[in-house]
Protein backbone atom coordinates (compact mmCIF):
# COMPACT_ATOMS: atom_id res chain seq x y z
CA UNK A 1 0.00 0.00 0.00
CA UNK A 2 2.74 2.48 0.92
CA UNK A 3 4.68 1.65 -2.23
CA UNK A 4 1.61 2.21 -4.38
CA UNK A 5 1.03 5.56 -2.65
CA UNK A 6 4.63 6.58 -3.41
CA UNK A 7 4.17 5.53 -7.04
CA UNK A 8 0.96 7.54 -7.35
CA UNK A 9 2.12 10.60 -5.43
CA UNK A 10 5.68 11.14 -6.63
CA UNK A 11 6.45 8.46 -9.18
CA UNK A 12 8.70 6.12 -7.20
CA UNK A 13 8.54 3.57 -10.03
CA UNK A 14 9.95 5.95 -12.68
CA UNK A 15 12.26 8.14 -10.58
CA UNK A 16 16.03 8.06 -10.80
CA UNK A 17 17.65 7.38 -7.45
CA UNK A 18 20.87 8.25 -5.70
CA UNK A 19 21.89 7.00 -2.28
CA UNK A 20 24.42 8.93 -0.21
CA UNK A 21 25.90 6.33 2.14
CA UNK A 22 27.87 8.99 4.02
CA UNK A 23 24.82 11.13 4.80
CA UNK A 24 22.34 8.24 5.01
CA UNK A 25 19.93 9.78 2.53
CA UNK A 26 18.26 8.69 -0.66
CA UNK A 27 17.14 11.10 -3.34
CA UNK A 28 14.57 10.25 -6.00
CA UNK A 29 14.34 12.56 -9.02
CA UNK A 30 11.26 12.29 -11.19
CA UNK A 31 11.74 14.46 -14.28
CA UNK A 32 8.28 13.59 -15.61
CA UNK A 33 6.60 15.00 -12.49
CA UNK A 34 9.28 17.64 -11.91
CA UNK A 35 9.86 16.43 -8.35
CA UNK A 36 12.84 15.73 -6.13
CA UNK A 37 12.14 13.55 -3.11
CA UNK A 38 14.65 13.06 -0.30
CA UNK A 39 14.46 10.81 2.73
CA UNK A 40 16.66 9.25 5.38
CA UNK A 41 17.55 5.71 4.40
CA UNK A 42 18.84 2.47 5.79
CA UNK A 43 20.53 -0.34 3.87
CA UNK A 44 18.87 -3.67 4.57
CA UNK A 45 21.24 -5.63 2.35
CA UNK A 46 22.38 -6.41 -1.15
CA UNK A 47 21.29 -9.14 -3.51
CA UNK A 48 23.94 -10.42 -5.92
CA UNK A 49 22.17 -11.20 -9.20
CA UNK A 50 25.13 -13.24 -10.47
CA UNK A 51 25.27 -15.84 -7.70
CA UNK A 52 21.87 -15.48 -6.00
CA UNK A 53 23.22 -14.46 -2.61
CA UNK A 54 22.04 -11.94 -0.03
CA UNK A 55 24.48 -9.98 2.16
CA UNK A 56 22.94 -8.32 5.21
CA UNK A 57 23.44 -4.58 5.81
CA UNK A 58 24.30 -5.23 9.45
CA UNK A 59 27.66 -6.67 8.35
CA UNK A 60 28.18 -5.13 4.91
CA UNK A 61 31.58 -3.51 4.26
CA UNK A 62 29.98 -0.55 2.44
CA UNK A 63 27.37 0.22 5.12
CA UNK A 64 28.40 2.33 8.10
CA UNK A 65 26.89 1.37 11.45
CA UNK A 66 24.21 4.11 11.67
CA UNK A 67 22.73 3.11 8.31
CA UNK A 68 22.45 -0.61 9.09
CA UNK A 69 20.12 -0.11 12.08
CA UNK A 70 17.00 -1.53 10.39
CA UNK A 71 18.99 -4.57 9.26
CA UNK A 72 20.22 -5.08 12.86
CA UNK A 73 16.63 -5.01 14.06
CA UNK A 74 15.88 -7.87 11.66
CA UNK A 75 18.94 -9.76 12.95
CA UNK A 76 17.76 -9.23 16.55
CA UNK A 77 14.29 -10.48 15.58
CA UNK A 78 15.90 -13.53 13.95
CA UNK A 79 17.96 -14.23 17.07
CA UNK A 80 14.86 -13.97 19.24
CA UNK A 81 12.94 -16.48 17.10
CA UNK A 82 15.78 -18.74 15.91
CA UNK A 83 15.54 -17.75 12.23
CA UNK A 84 18.92 -18.51 10.64
CA UNK A 85 18.21 -16.65 7.39
CA UNK A 86 17.97 -13.44 9.42
CA UNK A 87 21.11 -14.04 11.48
CA UNK A 88 23.54 -15.45 8.90
CA UNK A 89 25.70 -12.76 7.27
CA UNK A 90 25.47 -14.12 3.70
CA UNK A 91 22.91 -16.61 2.42
CA UNK A 92 21.49 -18.01 -0.80
CA UNK A 93 18.23 -16.18 -1.47
CA UNK A 94 15.84 -14.98 -4.14
CA UNK A 95 14.71 -11.46 -4.96
CA UNK A 96 11.37 -12.39 -3.35
CA UNK A 97 13.31 -13.21 -0.15
CA UNK A 98 15.13 -9.87 -0.41
CA UNK A 99 11.81 -8.01 -0.63
CA UNK A 100 10.52 -9.97 2.35
CA UNK A 101 13.61 -9.02 4.36
CA UNK A 102 13.13 -5.39 3.33
CA UNK A 103 9.45 -5.39 4.31
CA UNK A 104 10.34 -6.84 7.72
CA UNK A 105 13.10 -4.23 8.20
CA UNK A 106 10.68 -1.46 7.24
CA UNK A 107 8.12 -2.73 9.75
CA UNK A 108 10.60 -3.26 12.60
CA UNK A 109 12.38 0.03 11.93
CA UNK A 110 9.28 2.17 11.45
CA UNK A 111 10.17 3.07 7.86
CA UNK A 112 7.87 4.63 5.31
CA UNK A 113 8.74 2.24 2.50
CA UNK A 114 11.25 0.00 0.81
CA UNK A 115 13.20 0.43 -2.39
CA UNK A 116 15.62 -1.57 -4.48
CA UNK A 117 18.07 -0.06 -6.93
CA UNK A 118 20.82 -1.55 -9.09
CA UNK A 119 24.50 -1.14 -8.30
CA UNK A 120 26.46 -3.11 -10.87
CA UNK A 121 25.51 -6.81 -10.57
CA UNK A 122 23.92 -6.18 -7.17
CA UNK A 123 20.55 -4.85 -6.13
CA UNK A 124 20.68 -2.64 -3.05
CA UNK A 125 17.62 -3.06 -0.83
CA UNK A 126 16.83 -0.09 1.39
CA UNK A 127 14.17 1.31 3.66
CA UNK A 128 13.41 4.99 3.71
CA UNK A 129 11.86 7.29 6.27
CA UNK A 130 9.73 10.42 6.06
CA UNK A 131 10.06 12.03 2.65
CA UNK A 132 10.55 15.67 1.72
CA UNK A 133 9.04 16.52 -1.66
CA UNK A 134 10.09 19.59 -3.64
CA UNK A 135 9.58 20.84 -7.16
CA UNK A 136 12.82 20.67 -9.14
CA UNK A 137 12.69 24.42 -9.83
CA UNK A 138 12.68 25.13 -6.06
CA UNK A 139 16.14 23.61 -5.67
CA UNK A 140 18.28 26.34 -7.19
CA UNK A 141 20.69 27.60 -4.58
CA UNK A 142 19.87 24.72 -2.21
CA UNK A 143 22.27 22.14 -3.66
Amino acid sequence: MRTQTAINMWGLDTAAWNADLDAGTITFTNDEKGLVVTAPMQVVGTYNTEDGTWLWGWDHPSVSEPFGEHARRVRDFGERYGLNALTTRKIEASTADAWGFTALACHLGGGQGGYSGPDGPALVFMTYGAVTIRKKDQLSGNN
